[in-house]
Protein backbone atom coordinates (compact mmCIF):
# COMPACT_ATOMS: atom_id res chain seq x y z
CA UNK A 1 0.00 0.00 0.00
CA UNK A 2 1.23 3.60 -0.90
CA UNK A 3 2.63 5.34 2.24
CA UNK A 4 1.27 8.88 1.81
CA UNK A 5 3.49 10.13 4.63
CA UNK A 6 6.65 9.03 2.72
CA UNK A 7 7.63 11.86 -0.28
CA UNK A 8 8.36 10.31 -3.61
CA UNK A 9 11.92 9.45 -4.28
CA UNK A 10 13.62 12.77 -6.58
CA UNK A 11 15.83 11.39 -9.47
CA UNK A 12 18.10 14.32 -11.44
CA UNK A 13 17.14 14.93 -15.19
CA UNK A 14 19.95 13.32 -16.54
CA UNK A 15 19.29 14.85 -19.93
CA UNK A 16 17.07 16.46 -22.58
CA UNK A 17 16.15 15.94 -26.20
CA UNK A 18 14.10 19.00 -28.06
CA UNK A 19 11.89 17.33 -30.60
CA UNK A 20 13.99 17.88 -33.96
CA UNK A 21 12.64 20.75 -36.42
CA UNK A 22 12.05 20.02 -40.53
CA UNK A 23 13.80 22.89 -42.15
CA UNK A 24 12.20 23.59 -45.62
CA UNK A 25 14.08 26.90 -48.23
CA UNK A 26 11.02 28.38 -49.72
CA UNK A 27 11.20 29.76 -53.05
CA UNK A 28 11.72 33.15 -52.09
CA UNK A 29 14.47 32.73 -49.77
CA UNK A 30 12.92 32.16 -46.73
CA UNK A 31 13.03 29.28 -44.16
CA UNK A 32 10.13 27.08 -42.77
CA UNK A 33 10.85 24.93 -39.79
CA UNK A 34 7.99 22.85 -39.00
CA UNK A 35 7.85 21.11 -35.80
CA UNK A 36 5.07 18.71 -35.09
CA UNK A 37 2.88 17.54 -32.51
CA UNK A 38 -1.12 16.45 -33.08
CA UNK A 39 -1.59 16.43 -29.36
CA UNK A 40 -4.06 19.21 -29.79
CA UNK A 41 -5.73 20.25 -33.18
CA UNK A 42 -3.98 23.71 -33.13
CA UNK A 43 -1.64 25.55 -35.04
CA UNK A 44 1.28 28.36 -34.53
CA UNK A 45 2.63 30.13 -37.45
CA UNK A 46 5.18 32.48 -36.52
CA UNK A 47 6.92 35.09 -39.28
CA UNK A 48 10.51 36.68 -38.02
CA UNK A 49 11.87 39.50 -39.75
CA UNK A 50 15.20 41.66 -38.88
CA UNK A 51 12.76 44.49 -38.26
CA UNK A 52 13.83 45.09 -33.99
CA UNK A 53 15.06 47.60 -32.53
CA UNK A 54 18.87 47.12 -33.83
CA UNK A 55 17.43 47.80 -37.32
CA UNK A 56 15.83 51.09 -36.89
CA UNK A 57 17.64 54.46 -38.17
CA UNK A 58 14.82 56.10 -36.02
CA UNK A 59 14.07 56.05 -32.39
CA UNK A 60 10.79 54.40 -32.32
CA UNK A 61 10.64 53.31 -35.90
CA UNK A 62 10.30 49.65 -35.33
CA UNK A 63 7.91 49.98 -32.57
CA UNK A 64 5.20 51.60 -34.45
CA UNK A 65 5.61 49.95 -37.68
CA UNK A 66 5.35 46.64 -35.80
CA UNK A 67 1.70 47.80 -34.17
CA UNK A 68 0.74 49.57 -37.12
CA UNK A 69 0.56 46.16 -40.07
CA UNK A 70 -2.17 45.61 -38.38
CA UNK A 71 -4.75 48.70 -38.51
CA UNK A 72 -5.63 47.92 -42.31
CA UNK A 73 -4.23 46.84 -45.58
CA UNK A 74 -4.93 47.68 -49.02
CA UNK A 75 -7.77 45.27 -48.52
CA UNK A 76 -9.10 45.41 -45.27
CA UNK A 77 -9.88 47.67 -42.28
CA UNK A 78 -8.60 47.16 -39.12
CA UNK A 79 -11.64 46.42 -38.33
CA UNK A 80 -12.04 44.30 -41.29
CA UNK A 81 -8.45 42.13 -40.03
CA UNK A 82 -9.63 41.40 -36.48
CA UNK A 83 -13.80 40.52 -37.30
CA UNK A 84 -12.08 38.10 -39.78
CA UNK A 85 -9.28 36.67 -37.40
CA UNK A 86 -12.25 36.23 -34.63
CA UNK A 87 -14.58 34.42 -36.96
CA UNK A 88 -12.21 31.37 -36.72
CA UNK A 89 -11.58 31.54 -33.35
CA UNK A 90 -7.75 32.68 -33.87
CA UNK A 91 -5.33 35.64 -32.93
CA UNK A 92 -2.61 37.53 -34.60
CA UNK A 93 -0.34 39.92 -33.08
CA UNK A 94 2.74 41.35 -34.46
CA UNK A 95 5.50 42.11 -31.45
CA UNK A 96 8.51 43.77 -31.92
CA UNK A 97 11.80 43.50 -30.03
CA UNK A 98 15.42 44.49 -29.50
CA UNK A 99 16.86 42.20 -32.62
CA UNK A 100 13.14 40.91 -34.51
CA UNK A 101 9.97 41.84 -34.82
CA UNK A 102 7.27 38.60 -34.52
CA UNK A 103 4.01 38.29 -36.97
CA UNK A 104 2.21 35.69 -34.91
CA UNK A 105 -1.10 33.65 -35.41
CA UNK A 106 -2.65 31.13 -33.39
CA UNK A 107 -5.46 29.14 -34.70
CA UNK A 108 -7.41 25.36 -35.15
CA UNK A 109 -5.55 23.58 -37.46
CA UNK A 110 -8.59 23.37 -39.51
CA UNK A 111 -8.88 27.29 -40.21
CA UNK A 112 -4.74 27.63 -41.58
CA UNK A 113 -6.06 27.75 -44.79
CA UNK A 114 -8.46 30.71 -44.25
CA UNK A 115 -6.07 32.33 -42.22
CA UNK A 116 -3.55 32.63 -44.53
CA UNK A 117 -4.52 34.90 -46.87
CA UNK A 118 -4.52 37.12 -44.16
CA UNK A 119 -1.08 36.72 -43.25
CA UNK A 120 0.03 37.28 -46.54
CA UNK A 121 -2.05 40.59 -46.54
CA UNK A 122 -0.77 41.83 -43.81
CA UNK A 123 2.78 41.25 -44.59
CA UNK A 124 2.69 42.60 -48.30
CA UNK A 125 -0.38 45.05 -48.08
CA UNK A 126 -0.43 46.83 -45.33
CA UNK A 127 -2.21 50.49 -45.86
CA UNK A 128 -0.47 52.34 -42.74
CA UNK A 129 -3.39 54.88 -42.77
CA UNK A 130 -2.87 58.04 -41.59
CA UNK A 131 -6.27 58.51 -39.63
CA UNK A 132 -5.02 55.39 -37.12
CA UNK A 133 -1.40 56.11 -36.90
CA UNK A 134 -2.12 59.49 -35.48
CA UNK A 135 -4.46 57.68 -33.11
CA UNK A 136 -0.84 55.20 -32.28
CA UNK A 137 1.30 57.87 -31.81
CA UNK A 138 -0.96 59.24 -29.54
CA UNK A 139 -1.73 56.39 -27.58
CA UNK A 140 1.99 55.40 -26.84
CA UNK A 141 2.84 58.86 -26.04
CA UNK A 142 0.19 58.78 -23.61
CA UNK A 143 1.30 55.79 -22.29
CA UNK A 144 4.92 56.27 -21.81
CA UNK A 145 4.01 59.31 -19.93
CA UNK A 146 2.43 57.17 -17.91
CA UNK A 147 5.11 54.84 -17.36
CA UNK A 148 7.59 57.69 -16.84
CA UNK A 149 6.18 58.30 -13.96
CA UNK A 150 6.94 54.78 -12.24
CA UNK A 151 10.52 54.49 -11.28
CA UNK A 152 10.37 51.23 -11.85
CA UNK A 153 10.33 52.20 -15.54
CA UNK A 154 12.75 55.19 -15.45
CA UNK A 155 15.38 53.02 -13.43
CA UNK A 156 15.23 50.19 -16.29
CA UNK A 157 14.93 52.85 -19.41
CA UNK A 158 17.87 54.66 -17.64
CA UNK A 159 19.92 51.45 -16.83
CA UNK A 160 19.85 50.15 -20.38
CA UNK A 161 21.21 53.69 -21.69
CA UNK A 162 24.03 54.22 -18.79
CA UNK A 163 25.14 50.61 -20.20
CA UNK A 164 25.18 50.33 -23.64
CA UNK A 165 25.63 54.00 -24.04
CA UNK A 166 23.01 56.27 -25.58
CA UNK A 167 23.58 55.73 -29.57
CA UNK A 168 23.67 51.86 -29.25
CA UNK A 169 20.31 50.52 -30.25
CA UNK A 170 19.71 48.72 -27.05
CA UNK A 171 20.27 51.69 -25.26
CA UNK A 172 18.46 54.18 -27.35
CA UNK A 173 15.47 56.11 -24.94
CA UNK A 174 12.00 56.34 -26.31
CA UNK A 175 12.13 60.41 -27.46
CA UNK A 176 8.07 61.70 -27.87
CA UNK A 177 9.10 63.98 -29.73
CA UNK A 178 10.72 61.72 -32.15
CA UNK A 179 7.64 59.85 -32.43
CA UNK A 180 5.30 62.22 -32.61
CA UNK A 181 6.95 63.94 -35.85
CA UNK A 182 7.53 60.60 -37.30
CA UNK A 183 6.02 60.64 -40.87
CA UNK A 184 4.38 57.55 -42.35
CA UNK A 185 7.15 57.55 -45.23
CA UNK A 186 9.32 56.55 -42.35
CA UNK A 187 6.60 53.61 -41.72
CA UNK A 188 6.39 52.35 -45.05
CA UNK A 189 10.16 52.49 -45.86
CA UNK A 190 11.05 50.20 -43.20
CA UNK A 191 8.19 48.10 -43.78
CA UNK A 192 9.26 47.16 -47.07
CA UNK A 193 12.69 47.06 -46.42
CA UNK A 194 12.50 44.88 -43.16
CA UNK A 195 9.42 42.73 -43.62
CA UNK A 196 10.94 41.22 -46.49
CA UNK A 197 10.69 37.13 -46.84
CA UNK A 198 13.37 36.64 -48.56
CA UNK A 199 15.28 37.05 -44.63
CA UNK A 200 12.59 36.07 -43.16
CA UNK A 201 12.57 32.71 -40.18
CA UNK A 202 9.43 31.00 -40.50
CA UNK A 203 8.09 28.74 -37.69
CA UNK A 204 5.28 26.31 -37.89
CA UNK A 205 4.28 24.38 -35.36
CA UNK A 206 1.84 22.48 -33.44
CA UNK A 207 -0.66 19.39 -35.33
CA UNK A 208 0.88 20.03 -38.87
CA UNK A 209 0.34 18.09 -41.68
CA UNK A 210 1.72 17.70 -45.13
CA UNK A 211 -0.93 19.62 -46.33
CA UNK A 212 -0.07 22.49 -43.83
CA UNK A 213 3.30 22.70 -45.29
CA UNK A 214 2.31 22.72 -48.78
CA UNK A 215 -0.57 25.27 -47.67
CA UNK A 216 2.19 27.76 -46.39
CA UNK A 217 4.80 26.99 -49.01
CA UNK A 218 2.31 27.92 -52.00
CA UNK A 219 0.72 31.27 -49.73
CA UNK A 220 4.36 32.62 -48.23
CA UNK A 221 6.90 30.42 -50.54
CA UNK A 222 6.10 32.49 -53.49
CA UNK A 223 5.60 35.93 -51.77
CA UNK A 224 8.35 38.60 -51.91
CA UNK A 225 8.90 42.18 -50.45
CA UNK A 226 11.48 44.72 -49.74
CA UNK A 227 14.94 44.94 -50.25
CA UNK A 228 17.44 44.47 -47.94
CA UNK A 229 17.61 46.28 -44.62
CA UNK A 230 20.73 47.23 -43.19
CA UNK A 231 21.57 47.57 -39.55
CA UNK A 232 21.48 50.92 -37.71
CA UNK A 233 23.93 50.11 -35.79
CA UNK A 234 27.06 52.77 -36.31
CA UNK A 235 28.59 52.49 -32.96
CA UNK A 236 30.78 50.04 -30.84
CA UNK A 237 29.93 49.65 -27.15
CA UNK A 238 31.12 51.81 -24.55
CA UNK A 239 34.31 50.51 -21.85
CA UNK A 240 34.46 53.39 -19.50
CA UNK A 241 37.34 53.25 -17.14
CA UNK A 242 35.05 52.44 -14.40
CA UNK A 243 31.64 51.37 -13.74
CA UNK A 244 29.17 54.16 -13.91
CA UNK A 245 26.39 55.02 -11.65
CA UNK A 246 23.78 57.49 -12.02
CA UNK A 247 20.82 58.99 -10.22
CA UNK A 248 17.17 59.43 -11.04
CA UNK A 249 15.59 61.98 -9.39
CA UNK A 250 11.72 61.74 -8.83
CA UNK A 251 10.46 64.22 -7.10
CA UNK A 252 7.57 62.86 -4.36
CA UNK A 253 8.19 59.36 -4.41
CA UNK A 254 7.67 56.94 -1.99
CA UNK A 255 10.42 54.69 -3.45
CA UNK A 256 13.78 54.12 -4.63
CA UNK A 257 14.43 51.57 -8.34
CA UNK A 258 17.48 50.06 -8.40
CA UNK A 259 19.11 48.65 -11.36
CA UNK A 260 22.72 47.24 -10.67
CA UNK A 261 24.47 44.99 -13.29
CA UNK A 262 26.91 45.28 -15.96
CA UNK A 263 27.37 43.61 -19.71
CA UNK A 264 27.51 39.79 -19.94
CA UNK A 265 29.12 37.01 -21.59
CA UNK A 266 26.88 35.81 -24.72
CA UNK A 267 24.63 32.62 -24.91
CA UNK A 268 27.66 30.93 -26.79
CA UNK A 269 30.51 31.60 -24.08
CA UNK A 270 31.69 28.32 -23.04
CA UNK A 271 31.04 28.85 -19.67
CA UNK A 272 27.44 30.42 -20.06
CA UNK A 273 25.50 27.54 -18.39
CA UNK A 274 27.84 27.57 -15.08
CA UNK A 275 26.90 31.37 -15.18
CA UNK A 276 23.59 30.68 -15.37
CA UNK A 277 23.60 28.53 -12.27
CA UNK A 278 25.32 31.59 -10.50
CA UNK A 279 23.12 34.45 -11.30
CA UNK A 280 20.59 31.45 -10.28
CA UNK A 281 21.57 30.81 -6.72
CA UNK A 282 22.39 34.86 -6.28
CA UNK A 283 18.78 35.86 -7.31
CA UNK A 284 17.41 33.70 -9.82
CA UNK A 285 14.27 31.64 -7.53
CA UNK A 286 12.34 32.75 -4.29
CA UNK A 287 15.31 30.73 -2.06
CA UNK A 288 17.79 32.95 -3.46
CA UNK A 289 20.52 34.63 -1.52
CA UNK A 290 19.19 38.13 -2.17
CA UNK A 291 15.84 37.48 -1.44
CA UNK A 292 16.61 35.61 2.13
CA UNK A 293 18.86 38.95 2.72
CA UNK A 294 16.75 41.83 1.53
CA UNK A 295 13.04 40.14 1.86
CA UNK A 296 12.93 37.72 4.51
CA UNK A 297 15.64 39.04 6.99
CA UNK A 298 15.70 42.99 6.41
CA UNK A 299 12.46 43.33 5.12
CA UNK A 300 13.21 45.94 2.41
CA UNK A 301 11.92 44.71 -0.28
CA UNK A 302 8.81 42.35 -1.42
CA UNK A 303 10.60 41.20 -4.26
CA UNK A 304 14.13 41.65 -5.94
CA UNK A 305 15.58 38.95 -8.68
CA UNK A 306 19.14 38.64 -10.97
CA UNK A 307 18.68 37.89 -14.65
CA UNK A 308 20.61 37.83 -17.73
CA UNK A 309 19.38 39.29 -20.67
CA UNK A 310 19.99 37.27 -23.49
CA UNK A 311 20.19 39.50 -27.55
CA UNK A 312 21.73 38.53 -30.15
CA UNK A 313 24.48 41.52 -30.15
CA UNK A 314 24.81 41.76 -26.52
CA UNK A 315 23.67 40.09 -23.29
CA UNK A 316 23.02 41.69 -19.92
CA UNK A 317 23.48 41.26 -16.49
CA UNK A 318 20.88 43.27 -13.92
CA UNK A 319 19.82 42.90 -10.48
CA UNK A 320 16.44 44.84 -10.05
CA UNK A 321 14.17 45.26 -7.00
CA UNK A 322 12.19 48.41 -5.56
CA UNK A 323 12.97 49.78 -1.89
CA UNK A 324 11.40 52.36 0.26
CA UNK A 325 13.29 55.64 -0.06
CA UNK A 326 14.89 55.69 2.97
CA UNK A 327 16.44 51.91 2.43
CA UNK A 328 18.36 52.81 -0.58
CA UNK A 329 21.38 52.75 1.08
CA UNK A 330 21.26 49.68 2.81
CA UNK A 331 19.56 47.64 0.15
CA UNK A 332 22.74 48.57 -2.10
CA UNK A 333 25.07 47.95 0.01
CA UNK A 334 23.21 44.24 1.14
CA UNK A 335 23.34 43.06 -2.47
CA UNK A 336 27.31 44.59 -2.95
CA UNK A 337 27.64 42.68 0.12
CA UNK A 338 25.78 39.46 -1.60
CA UNK A 339 28.52 39.78 -4.47
CA UNK A 340 31.38 39.98 -2.27
CA UNK A 341 30.44 36.31 -0.68
CA UNK A 342 30.29 34.53 -3.32
CA UNK A 343 33.59 35.56 -4.98
CA UNK A 344 34.88 34.80 -1.08
CA UNK A 345 32.87 32.21 0.23
CA UNK A 346 31.96 28.10 -1.40
CA UNK A 347 28.48 27.71 -2.16
CA UNK A 348 27.68 24.88 0.43
CA UNK A 349 26.72 21.42 -1.04
CA UNK A 350 23.00 21.63 -0.01
CA UNK A 351 22.37 24.82 -1.52
CA UNK A 352 24.13 24.52 -4.56
CA UNK A 353 22.19 20.84 -5.04
CA UNK A 354 18.60 22.66 -4.52
CA UNK A 355 19.66 25.26 -7.13
CA UNK A 356 20.37 22.43 -9.54
CA UNK A 357 17.32 20.58 -9.24
CA UNK A 358 15.37 23.90 -9.45
CA UNK A 359 16.77 24.80 -12.43
CA UNK A 360 16.68 21.21 -14.00
CA UNK A 361 13.01 21.01 -12.84
CA UNK A 362 11.83 24.23 -14.06
CA UNK A 363 13.59 23.29 -17.37
CA UNK A 364 11.17 20.34 -17.84
CA UNK A 365 8.56 22.13 -17.33
CA UNK A 366 8.79 24.57 -19.77
CA UNK A 367 8.72 22.09 -22.76
CA UNK A 368 5.62 20.69 -21.86
CA UNK A 369 4.02 22.19 -25.04
CA UNK A 370 5.17 22.30 -28.60
CA UNK A 371 5.15 25.98 -28.62
CA UNK A 372 7.43 26.25 -25.91
CA UNK A 373 9.77 23.75 -27.27
CA UNK A 374 9.49 25.51 -30.66
CA UNK A 375 10.76 28.69 -28.62
CA UNK A 376 13.76 26.74 -26.95
CA UNK A 377 14.30 25.90 -30.87
CA UNK A 378 14.22 29.61 -31.57
CA UNK A 379 16.69 30.27 -29.51
CA UNK A 380 18.97 28.31 -31.32
CA UNK A 381 18.21 29.91 -34.56
CA UNK A 382 18.58 33.68 -33.74
CA UNK A 383 21.06 33.33 -31.40
CA UNK A 384 23.67 30.86 -33.44
CA UNK A 385 23.31 27.69 -30.57
CA UNK A 386 24.73 24.37 -31.58
CA UNK A 387 22.02 21.37 -31.58
CA UNK A 388 23.41 19.90 -28.42
CA UNK A 389 22.93 23.79 -26.44
CA UNK A 390 20.37 22.43 -24.30
CA UNK A 391 21.46 18.95 -24.12
CA UNK A 392 24.94 20.37 -22.51
CA UNK A 393 22.81 22.52 -20.20
CA UNK A 394 21.33 19.51 -18.20
CA UNK A 395 24.63 18.20 -18.42
CA UNK A 396 26.70 21.31 -17.17
CA UNK A 397 24.52 22.05 -14.59
CA UNK A 398 24.87 18.77 -12.80
CA UNK A 399 28.26 18.61 -12.89
CA UNK A 400 29.28 22.43 -11.91
CA UNK A 401 31.34 22.32 -8.67
CA UNK A 402 31.25 25.59 -6.25
CA UNK A 403 34.99 25.81 -6.47
CA UNK A 404 34.05 26.87 -10.40
CA UNK A 405 31.48 29.04 -9.50
CA UNK A 406 33.29 30.90 -6.68
CA UNK A 407 36.18 31.45 -9.71
CA UNK A 408 33.19 32.74 -12.27
CA UNK A 409 31.89 35.09 -9.15
CA UNK A 410 35.58 36.40 -9.05
CA UNK A 411 36.18 37.32 -12.57
CA UNK A 412 32.20 38.59 -13.10
CA UNK A 413 30.47 39.98 -9.60
CA UNK A 414 32.86 42.02 -8.45
CA UNK A 415 31.40 44.69 -7.29
CA UNK A 416 33.52 47.57 -8.61
CA UNK A 417 32.48 46.34 -12.44
CA UNK A 418 28.75 47.24 -11.72
CA UNK A 419 27.04 49.80 -13.18
CA UNK A 420 24.12 51.11 -10.65
CA UNK A 421 21.04 53.51 -11.18
CA UNK A 422 18.95 54.76 -8.83
CA UNK A 423 15.41 56.34 -9.69
CA UNK A 424 14.00 57.69 -6.43
CA UNK A 425 13.61 60.93 -4.37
Amino acid sequence: MLDRQVAPSVQPLASVTLPAADVFSLPNGARLHVIHNDAQPVIRLQLVFPAGKWYEPISGLSMLTARMILEGTLTRTARQLADEVAFYGASIECEQGFDQATLTLYCLSRHLEHLLPIVTDVISAASFPEVELAQLKARTIQNIRIERQKTSYLASEHFSRTLYGPTYPYGRMFDEAIVQDMPREELVGFYQAAYRLSSAEIFLCGDVSAAHIALVTEAIGQLNTGKMVDAAITDVLPTPATAPKEYVQVTDAMQSSLRIGRLWPNMSHPTMHKLQVLVKVLGGYFGSRLMKNIREDKGLTYGIYASIGSREHANNFVIGTDVNAASTTIAVEEIYKELSTLQAELIPSEELQTVKNYMTGKFANELSTVFEQCDKYKNLVFLNLPALYYSDFIKEINQVTAEELQSLAQEYLSPSSMTEVIAGP
